[in-house]
C-alpha cells in the first residue's frame, strides 16, 4: 500500500509539475527562448535540494532541446553558489533521470564539449579579464582585502575556469546563477549582483521580468516576491 501511495503521489507531482511549465511558458515564450525557460527551474530545484521536482524539471528541460552535455555544465556551476553537496547531488539525480529515459527508448543529445581553455594565460588572468567584462568594472573592495584567496578563487576558478567553458553562454549562466540564487534564503547582496551582471551580459529587463514569472510558477509566491523585490531595487538604482 505505501509503494501505492508513493506511487500516486509521484504520479500527482509530475502532473502538477506539467501542468506549471505549461502555464510558465504561455507568456514567458514572448520573452526567452524554451531551453533559457527550462535553465531556470533545474537550477533552482538544484539549489534548494528538491530532487523530485528536479527530476521532473530535468526531463522537461531534456524535451526542450537542452543537451546532456549542457545540463551538466549547469550542475557542475551551481557548485559554486549552492556547494558540492547540492552539486553533487543534482548529477546523481541527472544520472537517474538519463537512466529512466534511456530505459524508455530515449535517445538524448550529449552535446558538444567545450572549446580548450586558454594555455597563453592562467585561469586568473583570463578569469579576471571575464570577471571584469561581465560584471563591468575591475572588482575590488574592503572583503577581498580582507581575505585575498576568495578573491583569486573567484577571479581564477569560477569565472576563470567555469565561465570560460563555452558549452553554455553566459546568458544562460546568469540564468542558472540568479534561480539558484533566488532559491536560497540570505543571499539577496548575491541576488542583486548578478541581477546587475545580468543586464551588463544583454538580459533585459523584460526577460528578467519573464524570469521571474517562471520562478513564481514553479518556486512559489514567496521567493518571486523577494525576487521581484530585489530587482526593483537594482532597476532604481539605475534610474
Amino acid at each position: 500500500m505505501s509503494k501505492l501511495k508513493a506511487y500516486i503521489k509521484s504520479l500527482s507531482l509530475i502532473f502538477a509539475m506539467t501542468s506549471l511549465f505549461s502555464a510558465a511558458s504561455a507568456w514567458s515564450s514572448e520573452i526567452l527562448s524554451a531551453k533559457d525557460r527550462a535553465i531556470i527551474p533545474v537550477a533552482a530545484f538544484t539549489a534548494s535540494g528538491e530532487s523530485e521536482k528536479l527530476k521532473i524539471s530535468l526531463n522537461e528541460a531534456l524535451d526542450a532541446g537542452l543537451t546532456i552535455n549542457e545540463l551538466k555544465e549547469v550542475l557542475v556551476q551551481l557548485y559554486a553558489y549552492a556547494g558540492f553537496p547540492r552539486s553533487l547531488n543534482g548529477l546523481a539525480t541527472f544520472m537517474t533521470v538519463l537512466d529512466a529515459r534511456k530505459s524508455q527508448g530515449i535517445q538524448d543529445v550529449l552535446g558538444r564539449e567545450s572549446s580548450p581553455l586558454p594555455t597563453d594565460k592562467s585561469s586568473l588572468e583570463f578569469g579576471t579579464e571575464n570577471q571584469t567584462k561581465l560584471i563591468g568594472v575591475e572588482v575590488k573592495g574592503a572583503l577581498f582585502d580582507f581575505s585575498p584567496q576568495v578573491d583569486e578563487y573567484l577571479k581564477a576558478h569560477l569565472f576563470g575556469d567555469i565561465f570560460e567553458r563555452d558549452v553554455l553562454s553566459w546568458k544562460q549562466r546568469e540564468l542558472a546563477t540568479i534561480a539558484a540564487l533566488a532559491n536560497i534564503h540570505g543571499v539577496n547582496s548575491q541576488l542583486a549582483a548578478h541581477f546587475n551582471i545580468s543586464m551588463n551580459n544583454h538580459i533585459s529587463p523584460a526577460e528578467l521580468k519573464a524570469f521571474i514569472s517562471v520562478l513564481k510558477t514553479y518556486c512559489g509566491e514567496a521567493i518571486s516576491v523577494n525576487a521581484q523585490q530585489v530587482l526593483d531595487q537594482v532597476l532604481a538604482s539605475k534610474q
